[in-house]
């Protein structure tokens, strides 16, 4: 079933590399050496592991519209060489937008793993009837599978995947104005170029600052550890309250895309924006339909937010399950 030359499936279904299964794949674990040298072979041969993989994923022919949904349809339809190939001729488009994110605290190698994920699941999901061509689509999901690696692997604190792509646009708008200016902007130069109040970029720059694992000595030489000095949980969290009110705009422009009678019936049986929450009996008295017909429309409105949350940012809220 496999191509000529074309990678063989690995048992968990991903698509894995003729060398190995992974980017950084062949890297040793030497125990005799210093841990220097250890490092300095690590680097060495982390960059000869790139350069391989580049140069194998380059052999790979780019894809025609027409190919894309003849291959598309066939790996639907269970045909593995197809699939394999969507996946291998796509492998050069996880590296380009993995290397944006360089410099956001984990490793090319390590960005290129994640992406390829979001690749896969971008083969699994794509429907080429939608009139998008694949790398469209696919970049959405590699940039996904990208950031919430950075989100979960480069952080103490946790941001919601919104907070990052938030994040993500106010430093790409910052870098470009460090090389235009050759310094670094100010917060109310970044604001200007976006349009935003100076607050909102000031708050997400903080959020970018890395934090320190509670159990690492506050200094050299020091036993007192991050841990004792943390704040009473009782304070307020900036992070977490920026992270809500985000969430809550985000699920406000939501609910605008629902018809009237959608929105009415979500907000009144879940209690949002300042309503309390209400029985399906209670509902139908209020919107003057039957019970079953609040169900059905409950149903109806939560598909359609899913729906939004599978294309904005799968950024799912309790109500949602």
């Amino acid at each position: 079933m496999h191509e000529e030359g074309g990678m063989p499936d690995a048992p968990n279904g991903h698509a894995e590399l003729a060398f190995s299964g992974s980017p950084r794949a062949g890297l040793s674990d030497s125990r005799t050496e210093s841990p220097r040298g250890t490092a300095k072979r690590h680097t060495a041969h982390c960059s000869d592991v790139t350069r391989i993989y580049l140069s194998e994923i380059g052999r790979a022919r780019l894809l025609s519209s027409e190919e894309e949904i003849t291959l598309t349809k066939a790996a639907r339809a269970g045909c593995l060489a197809s699939r394999q190939r969507m996946i291998e001729a796509n492998l050069r488009l996880v590296v380009n937008v993995a290397r944006a994110y360089i410099k956001r605290g984990l490793p090319l190698l390590d960005l290129v793993e994640e992406g390829n994920l979001g690749l896969i699941r971008a083969v699994e999901k794509f429907d080429p009837e939608r009139g998008c061509r694949f790398s469209t689509y696919a970049t959405w999901w590699i940039r996904q599978s990208v950031e919430r690696a950075i989100m979960n692997q480069c952080r103490t604190v946790r941001l919601p995947i919104h907070v990052i792509r938030e994040l993500t646009i106010y430093l790409r708008t910052a870098r470009e104005l460090e090389q235009k200016h050759s310094r670094q902007p100010t917060a109310e130069e970044v604001a200007r170029e976006l349009d935003i109040p100076p607050e909102n970029v000031e708050r997400l720059f903080g959020l970018n600052e890395p934090t320190a694992s509670a159990d690492e000595p506050m200094g050299a030489g020091s036993d007192r550890l991050v841990l004792d000095s943390i704040a009473d949980e009782n304070g307020s969290n900036p992070e977490a309250e920026y992270a809500d009110r985000a969430a809550e705009r985000m699920l406000g422009q939501w609910l605008k895309q629902l018809s009237k009678q959608q929105r009415d019936v979500v907000e009144h049986r879940y209690g949002l924006n300042g309503h309390g929450r209400r029985t399906l009996e209670e509902v139908g008295e209020l919107l003057g339909v039957t019970r079953e017909r609040v169900r059905q429309v409950q149903l109806a409105a939560l598909a359609r937010l899913r729906d939004i949350s599978s294309r904005e940012g799968h950024v799912e809220f309790p109500f949602m399950d």
